[in-house]
C-alpha cells in the first residue's frame, strides 16, 4: 500500500509539473543567456507545481479519506526543483560561456580608464555575444589606482602604456574617460598609431542609446575627435537675456555655421525665428529635424535668395526682425576665382542689401559672419569678404557719427570649421573609402580647425557683447599641416600610406593660400572678456567712398570684363594680392 503511494505521489508530481512548465512557458528560455526573468518564471513553475498537486491531494483525500502524497513532500520538492533548476541552468550557462569565452582565441584589449565608464566597457566587451575580446589590464593617469585590481584585471599606470602594449599583445586601446583633453588624448591616439594598434573611444553619455551602454556604441576614434578642442564655457545667463522673447532672423541657415546657430539659438527661447536659404534641399532637411523639437519659440522657413531686394524688404516688413546673423556667403575659393561676379553679387551686395536693410527697420544687431580668408586676401572670395566686413563697420561708424540710436553691426572673423559642406576633412573620408589616392594640394599648406558647435557659440557670444564696429577674431588653436591631417586619417582607418592607399600632390588651387592669417600684418588685437574673443584693430574707412566702390561693383556685375572689376576691389582692398590666379596680371603693375 505504501509502495503504491510513492508511486503515485511521483507521478502527481511529475504531472503537475510538466503541466505547470506548459502554462508557464518556462521551458521556452534559451539555457545560455539564463537571466532573473528565467529563475522568476522557474519559480512560478515550481510554486503552481505545488498548488496543483495540493489541489489534486485535497480532492482525493475528500473522496477517498487519504493523501496521495504527504504535504511536506510537496514542499520539500518545490524548493528542491526550484533551487536544481536555477542551478543547472546557470552551470550550463557558465560552462557555455567559458568554453565560449576562455577556450576560443580572443584580441587582448585594455581600457584606458579605470573609473566607471570603464568597468560599464569592460561589461559590455563581457556581455558581447559574440566578442572576441578580452580586457587584459586597465591604464590610469590617477596613480593612486596603479597597482590594484579590477575583478581580477590589473590597472597599471598609464606612462606603462607603450611597453605593455608589447608585453601583453595588445591588438586594441578603448578610451573611457570622461572628461579627457583634446591633447591628452591625442597622445595616447599617437601611440597607438605608432605601435600599429587600434584605438577606439566609448561616446559621451549622451549618446548612449535609451541611456544604457552596450560594446556596440563604442566607437572609432575619428579626426574630428583629435582637432576638437575642450568645450567653451559661455555666460548663459547674458545670452539668455540679450536673445529671449526676440525676433531672430539667420541667413544661410541651412548651412554648417547657419544651422547649427538655429539649434542654438532655439535653447534661448527667442520669440520667433525667421531661417532663410536658396538651397532647398538642406532647408528641407533643417525644417524637419527643427520642427520636432520642442520650444515654444515660433520657426518659418523661407527660401529666397539674400540678393532680391523685393522680397528681402518684405521680410524685414512683416517679420519687425530685431536680430539677423548673417551666415550666407560664398565660400568655395576656386569656384568664386572663376566666378567672380557671382562672389561680388552674393558676399558683397547681398550683404550691403541686408545691412542697409537693416537700418532702414530698425534691427537692433546685425552680427556678419567672416572668414580668415579675408585677412590679406589671395582670392577673390577672401577679398569679397574683406569688402563686405568693411562695408558694415564703415557702416555702423557711420551711424555713430550721425548719433541717435541705431543698427549695431558686429563681425566674427574664423578659420575653417570641421565636418562643413565641402571641407577637406568629409573630401579625405570618401577618398580614403574610395581607396585613393587622397589628394593635397600643397605638403606644407596649414589651416586653422574649429568645430562647429564650438565656432557658433563664440559667435553668439561676440555678438551679445558687441556693441558696433567691431571685428572680432576667435583663438583657433594651432594651424594643422594638411598633409599630416591627411596622413592622421589614413592610419586611423588602419590602412598603410604607400602600401593600401597613396597620398598625392595636386598643386595649390587658383587663389589658394599656403598660410591662413587670422589677422593682418597692420593689424593687431584687444582683449575681451573671454579668453577665446578677440577684438580686432583694424584700418578704417570713409563710409561714402566704401558705399560708392561698392555701387560700381554692382554697375559691373553685368559687364563681361572681369578684370575692371576686380581691378576695383584691389583698390579698395590694396592688400589684396592675387595667388595662382589669372587675376596675378593686375598686381604687376
Amino acid at each position: 500500500m505504501l509502495a503504491f503511494k510513492i508511486e503515485t505521489g511521483i507521478i502527481l508530481l511529475a504531472i503537475a509539473g510538466l503541466l505547470a512548465s506548459f502554462i508557464t512557458k518556462s521551458y521556452s528560455g534559451i539555457v545560455r543567456y539564463t537571466g532573473i526573468d528565467d529563475a522568476i518564471r522557474i519559480f512560478y513553475t515550481s510554486f503552481l507545481t505545488v498548488v496543483i498537486s495540493i489541489s489534486v491531494n485535497l480532492t482525493y483525500y475528500y473522496n477517498a479519506g487519504l493523501n496521495l502524497i504527504p504535504y511536506s513532500v510537496i514542499i520539500i520538492s518545490f524548493f528542491v526543483s526550484f533551487l536544481f533548476l536555477v542551478y543547472y541552468r546557470l552551470l550550463v550557462k557558465s560552462v557555455f560561456s567559458y568554453v565560449r569565452n576562455d577556450l576560443a582565441k580572443k584580441n587582448n584589449v585594455v581600457i584606458f580608464g579605470a573609473g566607471q565608464i570603464g568597468m560599464l566597457a569592460k561589461q559590455a566587451l563581457d556581455a558581447e555575444a559574440r566578442g572576441k575580446s578580452k580586457v587584459a589590464a586597465f591604464f590610469e593617469d590617477d596613480y593612486n589606482k596603479a597597482g590594484k585590481a579590477i575583478s581580477g584585471i590589473p590597472i597599471y599606470k598609464s606612462a606603462d602604456l607603450s611597453v605593455r602594449i608589447d608585453q601583453l599583445d595588445i591588438a586594441e586601446v578603448i578610451i573611457a574617460v570622461k572628461h579627457l583633453t583634446t591633447e591628452r588624448k591625442d597622445e595616447i591616439v599617437e601611440l597607438c598609431i605608432s605601435k600599429k594598434v587600434k584605438v577606439r573611444m566609448v561616446p559621451s553619455f549622451d549618446k548612449w542609446v535609451k541611456g544604457e551602454f552596450q560594446a556596440g556604441q563604442i566607437k572609432e576614434v575619428n579626426i574630428e575627435d583629435l582637432l576638437g578642442r575642450d568645450s567653451i564655457q559661455l555666460d548663459n545667463t547674458n545670452l539668455l537675456q540679450a536673445i529671449k522673447g526676440r525676433v531672430i532672423c539667420v541667413t544661410g541657415a541651412s548651412g554648417s555655421i547657419g544651422s547649427e546657430l538655429a539649434r542654438q539659438l532655439i535653447h534661448y527661447q527667442p520669440k520667433q525665428l525667421v531661417l532663410v536659404d536658396q538651397a532647398e534641399s538642406p532647408l528641407y532637411e533643417l525644417e524637419r529635424e527643427l520642427m520636432n523639437i520642442k520650444s515654444p519659440c515660433r520657426i518659418s522657413f523661407h527660401l529666397m535668395d539674400i540678393t532680391n531686394n523685393e522680397r528681402m524688404r518684405a521680410l524685414f516688413r512683416d517679420y519687425k526682425l530685431e536680430w539677423v546673423f548673417h551666415a550666407a556667403a560664398y565660400k568655395h575659393v576656386p569656384v568664386m576665382e572663376s566666378n567672380p561676379a557671382e562672389a561680388v553679387s552674393c558676399n558683397i551686395l547681398g550683404t550691403k542689401l541686408l545691412a542697409d536693410l537693416s537700418v532702414e527697420f530698425g534691427v537692433t544687431k546685425f552680427v556678419m559672419i567672416s572668414t580668415d580668408k579675408a585677412v590679406n586676401p589671395t582670392s577673390i572670395m577672401g577679398c569679397s569678404k574683406r569688402i563686405a566686413e568693411i562695408y558694415v563697420q564703415s557702416l555702423n561708424n557711420h551711424l555713430q557719427v550721425l548719433g541717435g540710436s541705431h543698427t549695431m553691426f558686429v563681425t566674427t572673423r574664423f578659420g575653417n570649421v570641421l565636418g562643413s559642406n565641402g571641407s577637406v576633412i568629409p573630401i579625405f573620408k570618401k577618398q580614403i573609402e574610395a581607396g585613393g589616392p587622397i589628394t593635397v594640394t600643397h605638403p606644407e599648406v596649414t589651416r586653422f580647425f574649429m568645430t562647429i558647435p564650438e565656432a557658433c557659440r563664440l559667435v553668439l557670444e561676440a555678438g551679445t557683447i558687441g556693441h558696433g564696429g567691431e571685428i572680432f577674431i576667435f583663438d583657433m588653436g594651432k594651424s594643422v599641416k594638411i598633409y599630416d591631417l591627411a596622413k592622421k586619417m589614413v592610419l586611423l582607418s588602419g590602412l598603410d600610406i604607400g602600401k593600401d592607399i597613396d597620398i598625392v600632390f595636386t598643386g595649390l588651387r587658383d587663389g589658394e593660400k599656403l598660410y591662413e592669417e587670422l589677422l593682418s600684418s597692420n593689424e593687431d588685437t584687444l582683449p575681451t572678456h573671454h579668453p577665446k574673443i578677440l577684438k580686432a584693430r583694424v584700418r578704417e574707412y570713409e563710409f561714402t567712398h566704401v558705399n560708392s566702390m561698392i555701387e560700381l561693383l554692382g554697375d559691373l556685375i553685368t559687364d563681361a570684363n572681369e578684370l575692371k572689376m576686380v581691378t576695383l576691389m584691389k583698390d579698395l582692398v590694396p592688400e589684396y594680392k592675387s595667388n595662382y590666379s589669372k587675376f596675378e596680371i593686375l598686381d604687376r603693375h
